[in-house]
């Protein structure tokens, strides 16, 4: 379950990509600072053999890169060896000095602090497994999140503006594992773990967005269940077939709701109010019976004699699809059944686990 913490000190917080960028001056720099080293333990093998030895070699480059001065070892005594170390010396400063203010940069700019931000997100990223993906933290992605966080889910946001993920974490108080990216990219859905998730929502503002990242997660996890939303109601079909489970139309949805605010006031207020309660934190859920369940091929009855806090089941689905609604207690779940309840986190979790014990 995501945990709630107050975050300390979100300025640490900042872009993976981001500091993998900034990283890559400094390993550049380093590799460089390698190269020419060994070059300078090559060339003075070559200036004083056979007497010179590697340990004499890498003595002379020491001193040579880091301006020491100390007495030679190789004896520089030829205008090629005069001209090499000449020319040794300047390059290998001029690659110190390279080095020096790659490393300042790295950590003036707080490239240390997204490196460590980068590895704490991977490390946490890679410990999940059946959780949800979110793609976009725009207007529609910031409800997403706030229901996942509030039912308890695990789930990894995916955004291209780290300023929207670092006012997501001070707003809701929550250090949610995110990846900054752009989610249409393979890699950045790898790297939040699609292929081990349990669904995916696609809410780019963008229907064409939509449409790849629905095709690329279907590809990539062809079990995984994706809800995409679609502000063009003639792209619908194109990312149903893309491979979307589910296609929201938030203009659609704010005119089904307009209306029930005309027609049914009172059951839009007790829906809100449900959905506002931050301490029962009560929803309609579902969870369903697998095989070898131990609760498979008991009745609605011996379900409730669980007692079980905050749960009511509403309806039942059997396999076939026939829908049984307000089931009588004499009633029995079979494997592959979909139990229909309202309840809260703490009953869905019980509920769970009583099903999979």
């Amino acid at each position: 379950m995501v945990q709630r913490r107050r975050l300390p000190n979100l300025n640490v917080h900042l872009p993976p990509p981001a500091a993998q960028l900034r990283a890559r001056p400094l390993v550049r720099s380093a590799l460089l600072v390698g190269v020419v080293f060994l070059i300078g333990i090559v060339g003075f093998c070559a200036i004083g053999r056979p007497e010179a030895g590697l340990v004499d070699a890498f003595y002379m480059t020491s001193i040579t890169l880091t301006t020491i001065g100390y007495g030679e070892v190789v004896p520089v005594e030829t205008t090629a060896a005069k001209l090499f170390t000449s020319l040794y010396a300047i390059a290998g400063f001029g690659m110190f000095v390279y080095l020096f203010s790659n490393v300042t940069a790295f950590m003036v700019e707080g490239g240390l602090d997204r490196y460590l931000w980068d590895r704490k997100m991977h490390r946490t990223i890679e410990k999940l497994k059946d959780h949800s993906v979110v793609c976009g933290a725009g207007n529609t992605g910031r409800h997403v999140i706030a229901e996942l966080i509030e039912t308890g889910r695990p789930f990894v946001l995916i955004d291209r503006d780290a300023d929207v993920v670092r006012g997501l974490h001070q707003k809701l108080g929550v250090a949610f594992p995110a990846v900054i990216g752009d989610a249409t990219d393979d890699d950045v859905l790898r790297a939040a773990g699609v292929p081990r998730a349990s669904g995916l929502v696609a809410c780019i503002s963008n229907d064409n967005d939509n449409l790849v990242i629905v095709l690329s997660a279907r590809l990539m996890a062809p079990r995984l269940r994706i809800v995409a939303r679609c502000i063009d109601e003639r792209e619908q079909t194109k990312i149903q077939r893309a491979g979307a489970d589910a296609v929201v139309l938030p203009t659609m949805i704010g005119g089904m709701r307009m209306v029930s605010e005309m027609v049914r006031p009172h059951v839009v207020t007790f829906l809100e109010t449900m959905l506002r309660d931050k301490e029962r934190r009560l929803r309609v859920e579902e969870v369903a019976v697998p095989e070898g369940s131990p609760l498979a091929g008991t009745t609605v009855a011996q379900l409730n004699a669980r007692k079980i806090k905050d749960l009511l089941v509403v309806a039942l689905r059997d396999p076939a699809g026939a829908w049984h609604y307000n089931p009588e207690e004499h009633e029995r779940l079979g494997p592959g059944m979909t139990i229909v309840f309202m309840g809260s986190p703490e009953a869905r979790t019980k509920l769970e686990h009583l099903l999979l014990r």
